[in-house]
């Protein structure tokens, strides 16, 4: 992969309803939208994806040139809401339409209480909560034009255990969950498909910053399996819920954790 995690050596499935399906991602530059990314693209979908990381977004559109269709890449700051709403409706028309958006940027800086102002609280809120909804709002025309779709957001496992010096993004998160069965709900009638993916601790460039040897051991002895969870396994279930295969799949959390609760 191009953010440098390695992919497990297995045969993975191919969803033929996923092919020419247009795909857009936030947070798709690095980790596990950069999982995203490639898992969509190698369907052979139209994958669009926003990120601020331009270095190592536009070294993922590099080393996908060889698929049918190589995503496209947009600079989009998703705490910046209007640009957001323009950037992805921009992108659905380049597309050609969406029938799938994964909201997957956030940011899980570590925090004390004591740290936490009332502008920290609103811009934490923005890179994990806001976006995921107005994200979802600005696709609703499209999908609607398509005859419907499938939204998925990116929820997290770390509220579920309660962990340290997460609060406010713990909030966020735990939010996620009550936004998908709420946006499932409405939408439903309209065709449009709404889950949430809770990811464990994913394996990513980022997450190894946080934690020694001795703590990835920990997380593996507190998981049911063995081993530590990549990208790719985050990505193969986004993949099932955005396929025609999950067509009766809405307002429900899947966990990808290993067992790690």
């Amino acid at each position: 992969m191009a953010d440098g995690v390695s992919k497990p050596e297995t045969k993975r499935a191919i969803y033929p309803s996923l092919a020419g399906k247009r795909v857009i991602i936030s947070g798709g530059g690095s980790g596990i939208g950069a999982g995203l990314v490639d898992s969509f693209a190698r369907q052979g979908a139209r994958v669009g994806f926003i990120d601020i990381q331009d270095e190592l977004s536009l070294g993922i559109v590099a080393g996908l040139d060889a698929v049918e269709h190589p995503p496209l890449y947009r600079n989009c700051d998703v705490r910046d809401c209007d640009a957001l709403i323009a950037t992805i409706e921009a992108l659905a028309a380049e597309l050609g339409g969406c029938n799938v958006l994964v909201n997957n940027a956030a940011n899980d800086d570590r925090h004390s209480i004591e740290q936490v102002t009332p502008a920290y609280w609103d811009e934490r809120m923005a890179v994990n909560l806001r976006h995921q909804f107005f994200a979802t709002r600005a696709v609703i025309p499209a999908m609607r034009e398509a005859g419907g779709g499938s939204v998925i957001n990116l929820g997290s496992v770390s509220w579920h255990l309660g962990l340290a010096g997460l609060t406010v993004y713990q909030t966020a998160k735990a939010a996620i969950e009550g936004l998908t069965r709420s946006l499932a709900r409405d939408l439903g009638r309209q065709g449009i498909r709404v889950n949430a993916i809770i990811p464990g601790n994913v394996q990513t460039p980022r997450q190894m910053q946080w934690y020694t040897p001795e703590g990835e051991a920990e997380i593996v002895a507190a998981q049911c399996l063995e081993g530590r969870i990549q990208p790719v396994d985050i990505a193969a279930m986004a993949l099932f819920l955005a396929s025609d295969d999950a067509r009766f799949c809405t307002a429900h959390n899947y966990w990808v954790d290993a067992g790690w609760r």
